[in-house]
């Protein structure tokens, strides 16, 4: 194969930052070269260590889209969302990874949905895009849960005391019995 090369896409906001993209190239050999370019320090941050941060990119590089073995704004818009994202450590860096592909792969189908030709193909497309959605939903509900350690939130909206009750006003905690005491 020639050697082939393709540009990162432009930037599009007046972020001052240049966030993370990829140029990719086979080589003569048929061998990718990527070449990281803009800034991967939150990425780096939240991958924890350079075998992580390496293998996101690797992982994002051969991400391709329809018709195309590579494509460099797949990839950068996979790593750009990492990015964006602010990923603080590596469970979260890998999971906006998969969120970043699955968001990707549910576009395609929408598309593919919307030039379908006949009924067959309608049903596959609405199957997979169905499956696709939830999946990203119930990524970022878990994400959404990871983030928060957990941790629910209950907020009282409305408080009646009648005479001769009492309200309590501020944090309550229950605390657990020890050692199976009743």
């Amino acid at each position: 194969m020639t050697d082939k090369t393709t540009t990162p896409p432009v930037p599009v906001t007046g972020d001052k930052r240049e966030g993370p993209t990829v140029a990719l190239r086979f080589d003569a050999g048929d061998v990718l070269r990527v070449e990281r370019l803009g800034d991967y320090g939150r990425i780096k941050a939240g991958a924890g260590n350079a075998q992580v941060s390496l293998g996101l990119v690797k992982q994002a590089a051969v991400l391709g889209s329809h018709g195309q073995r590579i494509d460099p704004e797949a990839s950068s818009f996979a790593l750009g969302f990492v990015d964006s994202m602010a990923p603080r450590d590596a469970a979260e860096t890998l999971l906006l990874a998969q969120m970043a592909v699955i968001h990707q792969a549910t576009m395609m189908m929408a598309r593919r949905l919307n030039h379908v030709e006949n009924l067959r193909q309608q049903d596959a497309a609405e199957r997979a895009l169905n499956k696709l959605a939830r999946t990203y939903a119930a990524q970022l509900d878990g994400l959404k849960r990871y983030r928060s350690k957990g941790q629910q939130v209950v907020r009282v909206e409305r408080v009646n005391v009648e005479s001769g009750g009492q309200a309590v006003v501020g944090n309550v905690q229950h605390g657990g019995r020890a050692d199976g005491q009743r």
